[in-house]
């Protein structure tokens, strides 16, 4: 009977100790999860950025009154604007580079630095905030560009706010760059202990894009090892079409703008 009292003890203790242990996981994931899906990096204010073609440097505020931060190259004889949203790392210092791959093909475009990255201000807190940012800073570029002439692009977490930025416009066509289908389903592969309902971001990009009339375009590769391209796959059943999903051989989740075809597919796109 003492041996059967210890052990139901000792089972107790056991199981109260990894519900600690969990917690703790849990708790720390819950406050950190900004910086483990952003990795963000500063500019200092008086950066100079350094390409070899026309842009203008654009700070827009926001609805809450910081300022985001954003480059807008220039084409000679514009035929419109790509509205590039970029991936979780990298600033305008780095994703700039991608602007001649567009512009060559006759289109302005402009990037944006999400909050808390390179120029811009402000702090990440959740995905209702970046889609308001993203919404103010379009409807800025709307005083520029008439809507039929804006092309949406999204790259890796950016593919999910451009879904949801075109799912609420009505621009000439979005293009996705290795999209997801779902980040509340991808980032549970990465984290599945984690409860759904404790994330500060779904992006639901499956839920959105059936909502967009305009022509879209997927392009993801084969190789790519962070999110995988059944993800598009998978997107592009909703869409009922063979013409839209573009699967790249030999292309991992970086480099994309860089992949002949994919250029070689953009500039029929971009016709």
């Amino acid at each position: 009977m003492e041996i059967l009292k210890t052990f139901k003890f000792l089972t107790i203790v056991l199981l109260l100790f990894f519900v600690v242990i969990y917690i703790l996981v849990v708790s720390y994931v819950y406050f950190n999860q900004v910086g483990m899906i952003f990795q963000s990096a500063r500019l200092p204010k008086d950066f100079k950025f350094d390409y070899q073609q026309k842009f203008e440097e654009l700070n827009i505020k926001s609805f809450d009154g910081i300022n985001l931060n954003g480059l807008l190259f220039k084409a000679e004889n514009s035929k419109g604007l790509i509205f590039y949203l970029h991936g979780n790392a990298g600033t305008l210092e780095t994703w700039g580079k991608i602007a001649k791959v567009y512009t060559k093909l006759g289109y302005d475009i402009f990037i944006l630095d999400y909050r808390s990255f390179g120029k811009s201000e402000g702090e990440i807190e959740n995905e209702d905030q970046l889609n308001k940012d993203v919404s103010v800073v379009y409807k800025k570029m709307l005083e520029r560009y008439p809507e039929d002439k804006i092309i949406i692009t999204g790259y890796s977490i950016g593919s999910g706010l451009a879904t949801i930025l075109a799912s609420q416009n009505k621009p000439k066509a979005l293009i996705l760059q290795a999209p997801y289908y779902s980040f509340t389903e991808l980032s549970s592969s990465r984290v599945p202990f984690f409860p759904n309902f404790m994330k500060k971001f779904s992006l639901e990009t499956r839920d959105y894009l059936p909502k967009i009339k305009g022509p879209i375009y997927i392009f993801h590769g084969i190789e790519d090892q962070l999110i995988p391209f059944k993800n598009s796959v998978r997107l592009n059943e909703l869409l009922k079409s063979d013409k839209n999903l573009f699967l790249l051989k030999n292309q991992d989740h970086i480099g994309i703008n860089e992949n002949e075809d994919f250029q070689n597919q953009l500039k029929i796109i971009l016709q």
